[in-house]
């Protein structure tokens, strides 16, 4: 009794003729190489400055001139007194971002998506992606303007719920909320490709066996983009950690600024506002490592659970 064929797709064996059929695609990524090569590799070597005495008078110097002083910065980063309340603050921030922006951005695809009018369609994403290219100057005074004492909401609704005066997690909230406003209608494009690209017969199949809308769209378009969804997710939970001091710093005040440092911030401080490149080159490492650390433990966990996984 003859075996089944397998549909199971191998992988073709590395060999220089496969590489010839390919060297168009080839010569095609040799620029990205490149500049992946000087502008993401080359500057790794700067990271011997976290195990340096490097201020100012020593700058200018050699590496191989430069007073090696082993794990000193990283053991004056983890002692310093802003350094757990950091931490905590880049990971509230960096959890709520995650799931809010990702949550967000798949629920105004899915609205977009049911969109049939084409013109309107294609005005509300127009729209909604526009603020993504808006400076966070200019979205940090708008923000204020409504949501400072004595701003535009308290003067038209007489209500102030003291989002940008309370020193306490509840900034968090403001931050993440405007930056899903900010980034949602950019975020849903990556979700409105994959959705584009669902068999329609399978939508007209759903349609016959009566299902609506609603229903069409749970066991249909969500599976349809699952893979994707789990792609950005892992990516996201990469960058946890790097979250950007531009929109904590502009937002902030003094009175909420303990609930607003981030490790970016904080490394800016430490490093360039104290002349110690040396401490916060170890504190941007301490980002990267942990970053690293933590995509591939969120791409194990994904393979583990049958889920797609990035590499």
């Amino acid at each position: 009794m003859k075996k089944p064929k397998s549909n199971k797709k191998t992988r073709q064996p590395f060999s220089m003729e496969l590489m010839w059929k390919q060297r168009y695609l080839l010569a095609m990524s040799v620029p990205f190489l490149i500049w992946l090569f000087i502008f993401k590799y080359v500057p790794l070597w700067g990271w011997t400055m976290a195990f340096q005495e490097v201020v100012p008078k020593s700058f200018a110097k050699p590496i191989w001139e430069r007073k090696f002083i082993g794990f000193d910065n990283f053991i004056q980063a983890f002692t310093d007194r802003l350094f757990a309340q950091t931490m905590i603050n880049t990971i509230g921030i960096s959890i709520m971002g995650i799931l809010i922006g990702t949550a967000a951005a798949i629920i105004f695809a899915l609205f977009l998506n049911e969109i049939r009018m084409q013109g309107f369609k294609k005005l509300t994403q127009t729209v909604s992606y526009l603020p993504h290219f808006v400076s966070w100057v200019i979205i940090a005074s708008i923000a204020k303007m409504l949501l400072n004492d004595g701003g535009a909401m308290e003067t038209m609704f007489g209500v102030n719920l003291h989002l940008m005066s309370t020193n306490s997690p509840l900034f968090w909230i403001v931050v993440c909320f405007i930056n899903v406003w900010k980034e949602v209608g950019w975020d849903a494009i990556l979700y409105l490709s994959a959705m584009a690209g669902i068999d329609q017969g399978i939508y007209e199949a759903a349609k016959v066996d009566g299902a609506n809308r609603f229903q069409q769209m749970w066991h249909i378009t969500l599976p349809g983009i699952k893979p994707t969804a789990i792609v950005l997710l892992i990516m996201s939970v990469g960058s946890a950690l790097n979250v950007g001091m531009e929109r904590q710093m502009l937002l902030s005040n003094g009175i909420v600024q303990d609930h607003a440092m981030v490790l970016s911030w904080f490394a800016y401080i430490r490093g360039i506002g104290s002349n110690n490149y040396g401490l916060g080159t170890a504190i941007g490492m301490f980002q990267s490592v942990v970053g690293l650390i933590l995509l591939f433990i969120a791409n194990k966990v994904a393979g583990m659970v049958g889920e797609s996984k990035l590499v």
